[in-house]
Parts: C-alpha cells; sequence; structure tokens
C-alpha cells in the first residue's frame, strides 16, 4: 500500500466518523467555545499589554526587556 492510500483511508476514518456522530458534534461545539472564552475573553483581563500601555517607542520597549531578561538573579 502506498502512503498516499494509508493517508487518504486516515481522513476518510475521521470524516465518515465525524458525520456519524449525533452527541459528538455537540460536544465538539462546548468545547470550542470553551477554547475561544478561556483563550479569547479572558486574554484581555488577565494579560494586558504592559509593554505597550507603559512604553510610547519601540526602542523603550526593547530596552526594558533587555534589562529584564539580562538581569542577574541572586
Amino acid at each position: 500500500m502506498k502512503i498516499t492510500n494509508i493517508v487518504t483511508n486516515i481522513i476518510f476514518f475521521y470524516v465518515d466518523g465525524f458525520r456519524q456522530m449525533k452527541v459528538g458534534k455537540k460536544l465538539w461545539l462546548l468545547i470550542g467555545i470553551k477554547l475561544l472564552i478561556l483563550f479569547g475573553v479572558m486574554k484581555f483581563f488577565f494579560f494586558p499589554n504592559y509593554l505597550k500601555t507603559t512604553y510610547d517607542t519601540d526602542e523603550a520597549r526593547s530596552m526594558h526587556l533587555i534589562e529584564h531578561l539580562t538581569k542577574e538573579r541572586q
């Protein structure tokens, strides 16, 4: 068997399985919504863009990063 036949059979296996799902489609939709909320919405509340709001230029942002990344730990 050729590699392309194996890949094609695997793809058809998953596509056909997804078509026959009843409850699974709703569960995948629920998983997608949860991921959208976790990574899309929560990012704005817990990870503000500190560098963009604190420093005006790219040079100032890069200097801040260089200072903090190269600082020796005690």
